[in-house]
């Protein structure tokens, strides 16, 4: 983005969560980002006046104080700014009332109400939170291909699992699942989405069951922002939304049973943008 808030360049790079990754993994993400959107914008690193990030994991000040020096080390002399993912979804979604709905590895809902008051549910983790996301979802999945299993035979969706993760034996998978759960749940979303997609009974059950836990979320940050009775924009992200009809349509049937009064809409800019601006203003000031 230049002076004149133009976008240059839009690129993509790997993890950058410092939570699930670590800080040094997350900033070499975000630099290799950078070094792609500078290549492809034909400019140098050093042009650089502001950098904002908008990253998941970074809610507690500490961790963000640590990725926030970890990237200035990455580049040297410039503004940075670290805000939350859902910060920086909520910028994105311009002025006024709203409500960002997160659906992806984790989920989370974040507000806003007229007065500038936010409220958040969920986003704390799989141990305690991220009901209806893609990990819950995978979880969920796994546990009823096994139960299945155990009746004589893998199911279809069961058959499915194991051939996208590569394994022929379920206490294979339980044992990665134990030990790295971040690389065998969430991965197993786009298997699942497509089964319900295709009619597979046990994927629309398990769809249908996040749907309203998600909605829930929206709820519960409605109702703390008194919102119920007002009309607020809501927008839905993740990497969840608009991988399945079925899942979609399931979370927006849910959506309008719990917050009537909500305009389901798209962010006006996209948080990447949303952090940089928020960069700028922050080396403007």
């Amino acid at each position: 983005m230049n002076s004149a808030d133009q976008v240059l360049a839009r690129t993509y790079a790997g993890a950058s969560n410092p939570s699930r990754i670590g800080v040094e993994s997350a900033a070499r993400g975000v630099e290799q980002s950078a070094e792609l959107a500078l290549r492809e914008a034909g400019l140098q690193r050093s042009v650089i006046t502001a950098v904002g990030a908008g990253l998941a994991g970074t809610a507690k000040p500490d961790m963000r104080e640590r990725m926030r020096g970890a990237l200035q080390k990455c580049f040297p002399g410039a503004a940075v700014i670290i805000l939350t993912d859902l910060e920086a979804a909520l910028a994105a979604a311009g002025e006024g009332p709203a409500i960002v709905l997160v659906v992806g590895t984790g989920s989370a809902a974040f507000g806003r109400d007229a007065e500038g008051e936010i409220a958040r549910a969920g986003g704390f983790g799989p141990s305690s939170s991220d009901h209806g996301s893609a990990y819950d979802i995978g979880k969920r999945a796994i546990a009823a291909a096994i139960q299945e299993r155990r009746g004589g035979a893998d199911s279809a969706l069961g058959r499915q699992i194991l051939a996208h993760l590569r394994c022929s034996e379920w206490p294979v998978v339980q044992h990665r699942a134990q030990t790295m759960p971040d690389e065998i749940f969430p991965p197993i979303f786009p298997v699942i989405a497509a089964a319900a997609d295709s009619g597979d009974a046990t994927a629309q059950r398990i769809l249908v069951s996040a749907a309203q836990e998600v909605s829930s979320l929206v709820a519960d940050v409605a109702d703390r922002l008194h919102l119920r009775e007002t009309q607020f924009m809501l927008a839905k992200i993740g990497g969840t939304i608009g991988r399945s009809h079925f899942f979609d349509a399931q979370i927006d049937a849910a959506l309008k049973l719990a917050v009537p009064s909500a305009q389901i809409g798209k962010l006006r800019i996209s948080p990447a943008e949303a952090a940089a601006l928020a960069a700028k203003e922050a080396d403007v000031g």
